[in-house]
């Protein structure tokens, strides 16, 4: 898929979630091309998990074993973990914005919902993913392709 397709297929529901969660549209978009290598990889394909979500804690869904590249002690070595494994896109999005406004480690990026290079910076901080460049990656997404449009702006 195009990163132009992606991104035409996810941001109305990355719109929406936004206005129910206050998650930045533009945040979510990335961090599913990122997560998902522009909806190419296995997990979301076969799986509609886009953001890489690890099936731990109080997941009692499907779960599927994938490879998983993390960065432990600095290195960078391949692992194979559980992630969790969804019926639909729809629902991969909507367990995405459960997880993070559901998990308290993530309730300082809340504090950023008017801007999504801090809201990646917060995630990051947080330990979404082990990769030091996390937030970065996710920040040139953003910037590359424009992705701020896509956010509503914060209304009181």
């Amino acid at each position: 898929m195009t990163p132009q397709a992606f991104i035409a297929l996810l941001s109305g529901p990355a719109q929406a979630t936004q206005a129910t969660t206050g998650i930045p549209a533009s945040f979510t978009i990335a961090q599913a091309a990122l997560e998902s290598a522009w909806y190419s990889s296995g997990q979301a394909v076969q799986d509609f998990n886009l953001f890489g979500i690890k099936a731990i804690g109080d997941w009692t869904g499907a779960t599927q074993l994938w490879p998983s590249a993390e960065v432990i002690a600095g290195k960078r070595v391949m692992v194979n973990s559980a992630f969790r494994k969804y019926p639909s896109l729809t629902a991969g999005l909507e367990d995405h914005a459960a997880f993070l406004t559901g998990n308290q480690r993530y309730a300082t990026a809340f504090m950023h919902k008017d801007d999504s290079c801090a809201f990646a910076e917060a995630v990051a901080a947080a330990g979404y993913a082990t990769d030091p460049d996390y937030a970065k990656k996710i920040i040139e997404i953003i910037d590359f392709h424009n992705l701020k449009q896509y956010d509503s702006p914060i209304t009181t």
